[in-house]
C-alpha cells in the first residue's frame, strides 16, 4: 500500500484562489484532449498505432463515421499543453499527493445530490470550448448517450454522465489548474517515459529522491493498482467519492479513475504494477475512453427532456439519490 503522512500545506497561489478562472481550465481540459485524440489518430495513420490505440479508436460505433482529425491543430495543442505539463509534473510530488488526500479526508465537504453537483459544475465554465457551445451538463449528457446509443449497459451510460464531476475540485482545494485536469500517473516510482512529455519531470524533487527515482520506487511487481498512488485530480478524487458512496461497480469505478492514465491505457506503460483485477480494468477504460474523447461534436442534448431518464440511473446507482459529500 502506499504510506500515509500529515505534510506542510504546499504554497498556494493568492491570485488563484482568489479568482479561479474556469474557462481556463477548461480550456486545458480540452487542449489535453486534443492533444491525446490526435495523437492516437496519427499513430494510426502511421501505423505505429499500440493495440490499446487502435482499440481505443474503433471499437465504438457511434463515432465510426467520423474523422477524429478535425480537431485543432496538433502542434497547436502540443505547445499550449507542454506548458501545463511543465508545471503538472514538477509540483505532482509524493508529498502533495500525501496531502491532497488527507485533506480529502479530514475537511468539511460539500453537500450535494448528483444533479446538483452537475448544476455547479454549469457554472464554472462559460464557453470557453471552440469545438463545442454546448454547458457542462449537455456535454456530459453527450458521452452518456453516445454510450446509450450504442447499447451499453445502464451502469455505463451514468458513468458517462458523472465521469467529469470531479472538476468540482477545482471549487475547493485545488492549487491551481495542474491538480484538477491532465494525464495521470503513478507516484512513488521513476516517471516512465510513456507519460507525456517525460523530459519536463527534471524539476520535480521526486525524481532525485533515492527511493522514488528507481523504476519500482516505493512498488513491488504486481502490487495492483489499488495500491498505487497516482497524481491527485479530478479522475481520482471522483474516484474515491464513487467508490465510497454508490453503488457502481468495479468497471465504472475503473473508467472514472483511469480514464486519464493514458501512459498505462495507450501507451504501454506501467504495466509490472498489475495484477489478475486490473487486466479487466484495463479493458473496460479503453471501452469507455472513445465516448469521452469523441462525442463532443454529437447533437445538443436537451438536459429537461433527460433529467427524468437519468434520474433514475442515479436513483438506483447513488443510493435513492442520497446528497453526496464533495
Amino acid at each position: 500500500m502506499a504510506p500515509s503522512a500529515i505534510f506542510e500545506t504546499p504554497n498556494i497561489n493568492e491570485d488563484f484562489n482568489n479568482h479561479r478562472d474556469g474557462a481556463a481550465l477548461e480550456q486545458t481540459s480540452d487542449n489535453i484532449d486534443e492533444v491525446n485524440v490526435l495523437k492516437a489518430a496519427l499513430k494510426v495513420k502511421q501505423g505505429t498505432a499500440t493495440t490499446a490505440e487502435k482499440e481505443m479508436t474503433a471499437k465504438s460505433e457511434f463515432d465510426a463515421e467520423k474523422d477524429k482529425t478535425k480537431f485543432r491543430q496538433y502542434e497547436d495543442a502540443c505547445d499550449r499543453v507542454k506548458n501545463f505539463y511543465a508545471e503538472q509534473h514538477e509540483k505532482q510530488t509524493v508529498a502533495y499527493n500525501l496531502k491532497a488526500r488527507n485533506d480529502f479526508k479530514s475537511k468539511t465537504r460539500a453537500v450535494m445530490t448528483i444533479w446538483q453537483a452537475m448544476e455547479k459544475l454549469n457554472t464554472l465554465i462559460d464557453e470557453s470550448d471552440p469545438d463545442t457551445s454546448l454547458s457542462q451538463i449537455e456535454h456530459l449528457l453527450q458521452a452518456a448517450e453516445a454510450i446509450r446509443r450504442d447499447g451499453k449497459p445502464r451502469w455505463m451510460q451514468l458513468t458517462g454522465l458523472v465521469h467529469d464531476l470531479g472538476k468540482l475540485l477545482f471549487f475547493y482545494d485545488a492549487r491551481g489548474q495542474w491538480d484538477v485536469v491532465g494525464d495521470t500517473f503513478p507516484v512513488g516510482c521513476a516517471f516512465d517515459e510513456s507519460i507525456i512529455y517525460p523530459g519536463t519531470f527534471d524539476s520535480n524533487p521526486d525524481s532525485k529522491d533515492p527511493i522514488y527515482s528507481t523504476k519500482h520506487g516505493i512498488y513491488t511487481p504486481g502490487c495492483g493498482l489499488d495500491n498505487v498512488m497516482l497524481s491527485w485530480g479530478h479522475d481520482e478524487y471522483l474516484y474515491h467519492i464513487c467508490k465510497e458512496q454508490s453503488t457502481l461497480p468495479e468497471e465504472a469505478l475503473a473508467m472514472i479513475r483511469y480514464h486519464s492514465f493514458y501512459p498505462w491505457h495507450s501507451n504501454g506503460g506501467y504495466h509490472w504494477m498489475m495484477n489478475e483485477k486490473d487486466q479487466k480494468a484495463l479493458e473496460a477504460v479503453k471501452a469507455f475512453n472513445p465516448y469521452d474523447l469523441y462525442s463532443k461534436d454529437d447533437g445538443m442534448p436537451s438536459a429537461e427532456e433527460l433529467k427524468p431518464y437519468y434520474m433514475e440511473l442515479i436513483r438506483e446507482y447513488f443510493y435513492n439519490d442520497r446528497p453526496i459529500r464533495w
